[in-house]
């Protein structure tokens, strides 16, 4: 993070201890953060939450490694899924550190089928992690930044959220909330010096996995790195982020700013529901105009398309 130093603030991270939380806390860590790494140990899966838990809570080992390059870091095991536990994750942050400055919403589940075959108990852990836990850990982070006068909310989406991936609409209708509610939340904190944004994030966290159309490859590990998100991370929650309420797509060295637009659109007081449809091609006319495609193509592409040239170059990784 180069220059921007976060000397005598203490941040919060949920999830931190694999992937992409990891790597967002040991970057925070490493400008100068006091760090409360959190995470529940569950094992990880993109279907039912079946698997092997860690032996040990993966927080430890950050902790260690944060404490290892000089750094203050303590861990938090407590499920962001409650409000009992997201209070208990700010009240480790309080008692160790005295303070919260920073929070990072990255933890939560994933749980994924058909639509027809979704069910409450595929679904209740989806949005209690995903979304509701925003509520949970920000709701008692938000009254100590309140009454410092600053805050910097750093949450975390999916391009699900916009780009419709089968079998995820739980996972995606939750994503999509939570850049909502991001926006109210940035809304009421201005006047506060709270600001808060969202970040989309392109990564590979899944060794075995491709990426779109990529196959799976030590190259498109390599490419899609955890590590190519810390520095978007680190300015929004960084003192001089520039913006609050904005959403953000990035990976693999790209950034970009995701944005809702209307359409020049249709204006008949006297439309029937023929005349409207005669008229369609006008309310879905975009012209010139950026939109979020339902494919969500156009992240994908800018992500990928260097890659595929390096590679077809015979330049590796």
């Amino acid at each position: 993070m180069d220059a921007l130093r976060f000397d005598g603030r203490v941040a919060v991270v949920t999830g931190a201890g694999r992937n992409l939380g990891r790597a967002y806390a040991l970057a925070l860590a490493a400008a100068g953060a006091k760090i409360v790494v959190n995470d529940l140990g569950v094992p990880i899966s993109d279907t039912d939450g079946s698997g092997e838990r860690p032996a040990e809570n993966p927080a430890l080992e950050v902790v260690r490694e944060i404490e290892a390059l000089g750094g203050e870091a303590v861990a938090n095991t407590d499920s962001i899924a409650t409000a009992e536990g997201g209070a208990a994750i700010v009240e480790t942050a309080v008692k160790a550190f005295g303070r919260v400055d920073i929070v990072v919403n990255n933890a939560g589940v994933v749980r994924s089928a058909p639509f027809a075959d979704l069910t409450p108990d595929l679904v209740r852990p989806v949005l209690d992690t995903q979304l509701a836990s925003i509520f949970h850990v920000t709701g008692p982070a938000w009254r100590l930044m309140a009454e410092q006068g600053y805050g910097r909310v750093v949450n975390i989406s999916s391009g699900s959220a916009w780009s419709g991936v089968p079998e995820f609409a739980a996972y995606g209708g939750a994503k999509a909330g939570v850049i909502g509610m991001t926006r109210q939340m940035a809304t009421e904190g201005a006047p506060l010096g709270i600001k808060v944004n969202v970040v989309a994030p392109y990564a590979k966290t899944r060794p075995g996995s491709g990426f779109g159309p990529i196959p799976p490859s030590d190259e498109l590990n390599a490419w899609m790195r955890p590590e190519f998100l810390t520095p978007l991370i680190g300015l929004l929650a960084h003192e001089d982020c520039p913006v609050t309420g904005e959403c953000f797509a990035a990976g693999a060295g790209y950034v970009s700013r995701v944005v809702m637009t209307t359409t020049q659109g249709l204006f008949d007081r006297g439309m029937t529901p023929a005349t409207l449809l005669r008229d369609w091609n006008q309310v879905m006319e975009t012209d010139a105009m950026a939109v979020v495609g339902h494919d969500g193509g156009g992240t994908l592409h800018k992500m990928i398309t260097p890659f595929v040239e390096q590679q077809q170059a015979g330049n590796g990784g």
